[in-house]
């Protein structure tokens, strides 16, 4: 198989386990998230952290990105502009409006600020013990990250469910591996 097939096999797998999970896991998990983050602190206040708003089975991050702006830290918001491009983030913060987006997606308005965040929370369908990420096939976060990466130091930290956590995600060279990964159950930090 190549390492599209690879992906893609990986994708319809983990898509299909958490698209059986009932809404209590899902509470559950977003809670435990949210304490990974309290006791690691991956990013601090008052860094720029770009959140996202879940989509589908997503995990729910709400609960966290309004935990971070109690902290101190400002909150954005991905964009996509364009395929193959790069996302941009506008500020945003809890009670704001959002407008629909592609692929399903809900972001602030163009009225909205850009801002480049510091540290970006990452949706995720699989990660390894590496730090390699399975996202959904559109490339839109690495080409972020190695965007980001090649102006300032910026913190990548994927959040799932803790079954998200698996041996070897398939990668290629266009691939940027996360620097965290926070779930459920763990905190892991790559080095």
């Amino acid at each position: 198989m190549s390492l599209i097939d690879d992906k893609r096999a990986l994708r319809r797998s983990m898509i299909a386990w958490r698209g059986g999970l009932d809404d209590g896991a899902r509470q559950a998990a977003a809670a435990g998230v949210l304490e990974m983050w309290r006791l690691e602190q991956p990013a601090k206040a008052p860094a720029v952290v770009s959140g996202f708003w879940p989509m589908a089975e997503e995990l729910d991050i709400r609960p966290l990105m309004t935990a971070l702006v109690e902290q101190g830290c400002r909150l954005a918001l991905p964009v996509v502009v364009a395929k193959q491009q790069p996302l941009v983030f506008r500020a945003w913060r809890p009670g704001d409006s959002l407008e629909p987006g592609v692929f399903g997606t809900l972001h602030p308005s163009p009225a909205c600020e850009v801002v480049e965040p510091d540290a970006l929370i990452v949706p995720l369908l699989a990660c390894d013990e590496e730090g390699w990420r399975l996202g959904y096939g559109g490339g839109f976060y690495d080409r972020t990250l190695e965007r980001l990466r090649g102006r300032k130091p910026v913190t990548a930290i994927g959040v799932g469910f803790d079954a998200q956590l698996v041996a070897d995600v398939p990668h290629g060279p266009e691939d940027q591996r996360l620097d965290w990964l926070l779930t459920d159950r763990r905190a892991c930090a790559f080095v």
